[in-house]
């Protein structure tokens, strides 16, 4: 089992005040200590004190902002790239901001025109990136988007398992042998791309705020608030092919093919920063 510690990350001390410790790091903090250094804001507070405990549980700064996986080199190409599509840094991204800096990125990278499944991809994208239905997406969120984005395009799988903590090693360990019901070490592709769609994703904010996300494991029960979305019926996915269907996938390949989705799930917000293919 994952331990955390036991001193607060911000003043080094413990005591017995209640320690909120991150889901995805074995960092834990003062709620006090939290405040006082600005990462913990009013409308935030209750979102913390209600789900640091739970099994969706919290992550903490340094976790939360996947801005900090990227090199200082990767940083400095990101910006440079924002730069030159005329994205003003802090600002909100409408769905026509989205997808104009989409078509002049993929016009950069490969000189042709972004197809039209291509765009159709991006648009599904901005709704996965604005779950409140704003019309617009935060700043924030958009940094997050992209960082994943940058990471899957300049650094090889074994690079990117390196960036996983024990804590989200141990979780999808324990979604995987949730989803190999006969136990002998394989699932199939229908259920690899299953966990993409509940584990290693975000839904909107239901019941007390809280999001799921990669800290969920085991199946979702249909009586599961996580099972439906603002009272809809569960997102269906669609039926794997006989392809699909053949092709076993073990641990190490189960995680080597979800571990963008692991990344992308560790912010707090509600968006979803990676979205699943159909």
């Amino acid at each position: 089992q994952i331990l955390n510690d036991e001193m607060c990350e911000i003043c080094e001390v413990w005591t017995a005040e209640s320690l909120f410790p991150c889901r995805i790091c074995h960092r834990v903090y003062h709620d006090g200590c939290l405040r006082r250094m600005g990462y913990l804001q009013k409308d935030s507070a209750v979102e913390v004190t209600e789900t640091a405990h739970t099994e969706t549980g919290w992550s903490c700064y340094y976790c939360d902002n996947l801005n900090l996986l990227l090199t200082e080199e990767e940083m400095y190409s990101l910006m440079e790239t924002l730069k030159n599509c005329k994205i003003i840094p802090g600002t909100c991204l409408t769905l026509d901001d989205f997808l104009h800096y989409k078509h002049l990125v993929h016009k950069q990278q490969f000189e042709r025109p972004m197809a039209e499944a291509q765009e159709e991809q991006a648009a599904l994208q901005f709704n996965a990136l604005d779950p409140d239905k704003k019309g617009h997406i935060e700043w924030q969120d958009f940094l997050s988007h992209e960082s994943i984005q940058l990471l899957q395009k300049l650094r090889p799988q074994n690079a990117l398992l390196r960036l996983l903590t024990p804590k989200e090693r141990e979780r999808a360990r324990a979604a995987f042998l949730a989803l190999d019901q006969d136990s002998d070490g394989f699932i199939g592709e229908s259920e690899c791309r299953q966990a993409r769609h509940t584990w290693f994703r975000k839904h909107q904010k239901e019941m007390l705020s809280c999001n799921v996300s990669i800290s969920h494991v085991g199946p979702i029960s249909e009586g599961s608030p996580a099972s439906s979305r603002n009272g809809k019926s569960p997102e269906k996915i669609l039926p794997a092919t006989k392809q699909e269907e053949a092709r076993n996938i073990d641990w190490p390949g189960f995680l080597r093919e979800n571990v963008a989705y692991i990344l992308a799930a560790r912010p707090n917000s509600a968006a979803l920063h990676l979205q699943p293919h159909a």
